[in-house]
């Protein structure tokens, strides 16, 4: 299909447009426009999943037009093994998240705009091959964000978006920076690709102040990308903003946008600069080592549920931050499936805690217990979902943790052995701390008898229409935990393709 990648992009602009000039009163008209444009972009992207060649390593379904010439801008577009399950999910979460937020009741027009508008930066992102529109989709994704969160999010909505805005914006600034060095320094272009065949050699030898201009490019487009990953020690804005937003911005949050950070590690630090990986490897196998046993620390210190399944997804991305730090096919691979994992699993998680919280009014465990005599349906699908975040054999979050630590014990030739098996011992004692905080989560929520002040009263269980929102989860969660091939068949060869180009194996 011609243009299938604009067309990704473009549907939710358009859709936001269009829901811009629907009437303000007609709100059902709104959720069913969104809901249509969400779903014709989930065909879409099931279509170019179909099409698209597993066995080519390489950039599929390009697109290239000359933007602003003088400047050597162009509208660059191209999917490869690496961004197409991203791309996926993209679809499937922003999909399902409409429904989930059918119950908005302020500024629904505004709500829903903006939700596509974010939905069109973040598959923009995954989709860029020029480093001045991937920003440029990168910035759009900013704005709406902070506003789904400050006017629609919980009593400290506003601390929690001014936050989530300038720790991203400061990222954004070091990122930008780094980019106009790699495009003064590599012919004056902005050509993702390009600049791939170029910077090794045009960064050679030169200094800035002093120092390998590369390790400062490097390291600027290192802390924008790992803040919003978020890298320990620039995680402190997420668990605010996950807590504060809404559901269905929680669900994005965790299952997409959190993504786009090892996305563009991966793609930029690593495509593009892979010596100055060599140079920083131990340092991402140990940041990744303390976002595990960080976020597990935190996650066992929480009352309130929503908060503590933010605190897990910093542990989470931790085993992906150890996964991409071997250098090795493997460890990247785990990279991509844990990505994949996480997304739908913790995704899952909010979908449920949030329904949770609008039937009891509260997030608070302690107040919490006897879930499964009280919500049956529900608390069976916290019970499955919190064995597939803790890594159960069977499940889709098996996979990323065990092939993460794999990937530590045997990392690239050349990188210090020791310290990535030291990596890999205290990441599993890491996966003990993961299974205790969802362990204990279980036993004061799930289990023992209902406390007295829900007793008598009318609960509200999953239904009909929740349920058809989170199932298809589930049936992806053991899907990919049985057949993991429904993910490493797409990333494989890229993989391989980039540990071969980048690092020579």
């Amino acid at each position: 299909m011609e243009n299938i990648l604009s067309l990704l992009i473009w549907i939710p602009i358009l859709g936001a447009i269009v829901v811009a000039f629907l009437p303000r009163d007609n709100e059902n008209l709104v959720r069913y426009t969104s809901a249509a444009v969400t779903g014709l972009q989930f065909v879409v992207a099931i279509v170019l999943w179909r099409k698209f060649d597993p066995l080519n390593g390489s950039m599929q379904f390009m697109e290239r037009y000359e933007w602003i010439p003088s400047l050597n801008i162009s509208y660059i577009l191209g999917v490869d093994g690496l961004s197409l399950p991203m791309v996926l999910l993209t679809a499937m979460l922003f999909f399902i998240g409409v429904f989930v937020s059918w119950n908005i009741k302020k500024a629904v027009k505004g709500y829903f705009a903006l939700y596509l508008l974010l939905n069109a930066g973040v598959v923009g992102v995954f989709l860029s091959l020029d480093f001045f529109l991937f920003y440029i989709f990168w910035e759009v994704m900013l704005l709406p964000m902070y506003f789904l969160i400050g006017m629609w999010g919980g009593p400290q909505r506003e601390y929690a978006a001014i936050k989530f805005f300038l720790y991203t914006l400061f990222g954004s600034v070091l990122m930008l920076i780094g980019i106009l060095g790699l495009y003064f320094t590599c012919g004056k272009t902005f050509d993702i690709l390009l600049i791939m065949e170029r910077a090794p050699e045009a960064l050679d030898g030169v200094l800035w102040w002093g120092m390998s201009a590369a390790k400062v490019i490097w390291v600027l487009v290192f802390i924008g990308f790992a803040i919003k990953v978020p890298v320990f020690p620039f995680h402190t804005w997420l668990p605010l903003a996950h807590v504060e937003a809404p559901t269905a911005i929680s669900v994005l949050l965790a299952g997409i946008l959190l993504k786009l950070g090892v996305y563009g590690i991966i793609r930029v630090n690593y495509g593009i600069m892979p010596d100055q990986v060599y140079w920083f490897a131990g340092g991402l196998a140990f940041l990744g080592l303390v976002n595990v046993l960080w976020g597990g620390l935190c996650a066992l210190a929480q009352t309130d549920l929503k908060r503590l399944i933010a605190f897990s997804s910093v542990g989470h991305m931790g085993f992906v931050m150890l996964g991409i730090s071997s250098l090795t096919s493997i460890g990247i691979n785990a990279a991509m499936i844990g990505m994949v994992a996480h997304g739908i699993i913790t995704g899952l998680l909010f979908f449920i805690s949030g329904s949770m919280a609008h039937t009891y009014h509260t997030r608070d465990m302690g107040r919490l217990g006897g879930n499964m005599k009280l919500l049956p349906k529900t608390g069976a699908l916290l019970g499955f979902t919190a064995m597939a975040s803790l890594g159960l054999p069977g499940l889709a979050g098996f996979w990323g943790e065990f092939m993460a630590l794999l990937g530590a014990y045997n990392p690239l030739s050349g990188l210090n052995i020791t310290v990535f098996r030291t990596s890999m011992v205290a990441g599993a004692i890491g996966t003990v701390l993961t299974a205790g905080y969802l362990l204990w989560m279980l036993q004061r929520v799930n289990l023992g008898e209902p406390k007295e002040e829900w007793i008598g009263q009318d609960l509200h269980d999953a239904d009909n229409y929740e349920l058809a929102a989170w199932i298809p989860l589930v049936i992806l969660t053991v899907l990919i935990g049985v057949f993991p091939k429904l993910i490493f068949g797409s990333t494989n060869d890229a993989v391989i393709n980039l540990v071969t180009k980048a690092f020579g194996g």
